[in-house]
């Protein structure tokens, strides 16, 4: 519990985002016929949180990497589905929008 101290709240939310986010990559997986993006980028989300709860060197170069890695798989997702499945349509822009208010609160938190 004192590991957990140390970090604020918006940390926190950045290790559970990233965390979590791998987890339902992953989950999502046989759902989705097993392409490898969705893996790499669900092994990468895991490192990145993994990384970012450690306080290592490189975590905020993973993070950028993500940022533009999720943006692009969101958008071309949106871009290939339309919005013909709301569900998913929905989980992309999600996944969008908090990649880069994650990204903003790790490149912030790092700068001071």
């Amino acid at each position: 519990m004192k590991r957990l101290s140390s970090f604020n709240r918006l940390d926190l939310g950045a290790i559970a985002f990233f965390g979590v986010a791998g987890i339902i990559l992953l989950a999502s997986l046989p759902l989705s016929g097993y392409p490898p993006h969705v893996g790499f980028l669900a092994i990468a989300s895991l490192i990145t949180s993994y990384s970012l709860f450690t306080k290592r060197a490189w975590a905020p170069w993973l993070v950028a990497f993500l940022f533009i890695v999720n943006t692009a798989f969101s958008m071309y997702t949106l871009y290939a589905i339309g919005f013909s499945n709301i569900i998913v349509a929905l989980s992309m822009i999600t996944l969008a929008v908090l990649t880069w208010l994650f990204t903003i609160v790790v490149v912030l938190k790092r700068k001071s």
